[in-house]
């Protein structure tokens, strides 16, 4: 049975963390401030607030990304470690670095538990150190390298992940681990003053509060990964300052962009998991389609380039040619554009400041008069209620962030376990901010981060589905 979710023809005039059926209670202020939606939506926030300066972190690039002076440009091979070496992430950078042998070689990998895949890159790459997150599985490690001509060191556990991640001779750590394991491994590169190529959304969305500051302090550059942050990244770039007047995220629309609202109520998991243009794992098609990815990603912009929720918006472009926009205080549109291929942003993580040569082989260039047309269009707030939420989220800020984000993650986990349907996903993750506020960090350390994000899967995962509503679990 399905948790009891507003009906999705129902026009949605602001989205709250409250229960929707509880239409006469006037709407609860978030710690740090809470507007429900963008003032360009013509719909009047209630209470809002705008947050003091003293409780924002240090974004990663404000508004603009210059290469200081002194900024080391490596003559031969640079050397990476990366966290998550068997992931989608991981496998690409891997492909890239065995394009581009002469500028860059792998020093350190960590895996969760596909050790199959991790010792054929240990035999590829060589690298000095190697980390299975998984510690029962380090005799399934040796054992598969046992005939190879070169053994790396191995180390387990979620120490050895951080020791990847410090490796005293890398230069930019790749972060491809999912969810908030990625934090600690981040955090540890950070004090040992490495770059991040960041690909981990979690070290923003949940430790941003914390990660920002830190990275600052130890003079650490944070490169985004994702094709929609590399984008904003790679136009900003030489931007003088206070030039950055908007930023516009491009949403594919995902797998229901073409359906009416009313067929919503039918999703099966089979329907949610057909993206129109990208081959991606089931957990980000989801998001995809319910467009929280997108949600997650304002919190993101927020975060590495210091604009307002006012100021970043959303447009759906079916084609994801263009993979992100700004617009500078000129009203001048400045945008990226590619093919759908994770390889690029990545590889610009890698090179920056630098520009690296790419075969058409292996790299196809993009050809607009093939191409033919491009096209936009606003997004549906009733068939996305996931942007309200987030935009809630980010505007309280503090750990509410994060808690958005990992009940997101469990709802959708439930949703391909068959025990929600589609449209329960948006009610689970806005009861459990609702419950949050209560207990809303504003300032958070490192392990209030990882403790509300363990809270909210928990939490979230005790909804249970009941013929008069929602039941909730103490947790």
């Amino acid at each position: 049975m399905a948790l009891k979710f507003l009906s999705p023809t129902t026009e949605i005039k602001g989205i709250s963390f409250l229960d929707t059926a509880k239409s006469n209670h006037q709407l609860p202020k978030l710690q740090g401030g809470f507007a429900c939606v963008r003032k360009e939506n013509g719909v009047k926030s209630v209470n809002r607030i705008t947050c003091s300066a003293a409780n924002q972190p240090p974004p990663a690039w404000p508004g603009r990304a210059v290469v200081e002076p002194g900024y080391k440009i490596w003559d031969g091979p640079k050397p990476i470690s990366i966290v998550g070496s068997t992931g989608s992430i991981g496998t690409q950078t891997l492909d890239i670095v065995a394009e581009n042998p002469d500028k860059f070689k792998v020093v350190a990998l960590a895996a969760g538990s596909n050790v199959t895949l991790l010792a054929d890159q240990v035999k590829t790459f060589k690298p000095q150190l190697v980390a299975v997150r998984n510690e029962s599985l380090i005799g399934e490690l040796k054992e598969a390298l046992a005939d190879a001509d070169y053994k790396p060191e191995i180390v387990a556990g979620e120490q050895g992940v951080i020791e990847v991640a410090r490796h005293p001779d890398c230069v930019t750590v790749v972060t491809g681990i999912v969810g908030c394991a990625g934090l600690k491994p981040t955090v540890a590169a950070i004090e040992a003053g490495k770059d991040i190529a960041l690909a981990n959304k979690e070290t923003l969305i949940a430790g941003g509060p914390f990660v920002l500051p830190l990275a600052r302090k130890h003079n650490v550059k944070i490169l985004p990964a994702d094709s929609e942050h590399s984008a904003i990244f790679q136009c900003i770039q030489g931007l003088p300052e206070g030039a950055l007047r908007r930023i516009i995220l491009t949403a594919s629309g995902g797998a229901f962009r073409d359906w009416p609202v009313e067929k919503l109520k039918e999703v099966k998991v089979a329907d949610a998991l057909k993206h129109p243009n990208w081959n991606m794992g089931k957990k980000i098609t989801v998001d995809s389609a319910t467009l929280f990815n997108k949600g997650l990603e304002v919190i993101e912009a927020h975060y590495l380039y210091g604009a307002d929720y006012d100021d970043i918006e959303i447009v759906i472009h079916p084609q994801s040619i263009i993979h992100s926009m700004i617009e500078t205080q000129d009203s001048s549109i400045l945008a990226q554009l590619g093919w759908p291929d994770m390889r690029l942003p990545i590889l610009y993580t890698l090179s920056w400041p630098e520009r690296i040569y790419c075969s058409e082989i292996t790299w196809p260039r993009l050809d607009l008069c093939k191409l033919g047309s491009l096209t936009f269009k606003n997004p549906d707030n009733v068939k996305y209620p996931s942007m309200h939420l987030a935009y809630a989220a980010g505007r309280a800020g503090g750990t509410m962030t994060g808690v958005l984000s990992a009940a997101n993650e469990k709802a959708v986990e439930m949703f391909i376990d068959e025990k929600i349907s589609y449209l329960d996903i948006f009610k689970v993750v806005e009861l459990t901010c609702e419950k949050h506020q209560a207990e809303l960090v504003t300032s958070p350390s490192l392990e209030e981060i990882i403790y509300y994000d363990l809270w909210a899967r928990k939490y979230a995962a005790g909804l249970e589905p009941a013929a008069s509503g929602l039941n909730a679990v103490l947790v």
